[in-house]
């Protein structure tokens, strides 16, 4: 019996404490089934090219992909990971009117700051090494 394929691409940066945590409980959550794929855009070698995009923008906030190559963005990106490993009633939950617009402006403060917020910002700004190809 072959594996069904991935619902949901999720590009996260491997350099952010916060963003492993969430990968790895997504992954513990989806109990090996490969309905999530996580791509490490920090990883040596990762072209963001390849996907149509700027290792900046793919910085800037998170991004998905879904198996037909839509791409998605934001708040979007983890509602479908989520319903991927089990938790549509969260899922429904977050796409509630007031919920909805709560979640997306809460994510946007959150992408502006996640360099801050993760520890990784110096006495001279937040510039982060890139260890991507491009």
């Amino acid at each position: 019996m072959s594996a069904a394929p991935y619902e949901v691409e999720v590009f996260f940066d491997g350099d952010c404490p916060l963003c492993v945590r969430e990968i790895r409980m997504l992954e513990r959550l989806d109990r090996g089934r490969g309905r999530i794929r996580a791509t490490d855009i920090a990883a040596p070698g990762f072209d963001a090219a390849a996907i149509g995009k700027t290792w900046d923008e793919l910085m800037d906030r998170i991004h998905g992909r879904l198996p037909d190559g839509t791409m998605i963005e934001g708040v979007e990106v983890f509602r479908r990971l989520y319903a991927a490993v089990g938790l549509g009633p969260v899922v429904a939950l977050s796409r509630l009117p007031g919920v909805s617009g709560a979640l997306d402006f809460a994510y946007e403060r959150f992408a502006k700051n996640r360099l801050r917020l993760t520890g990784r910002c110096g006495p001279d700004g937040c510039a982060i090494p890139r260890h991507a190809a491009g």
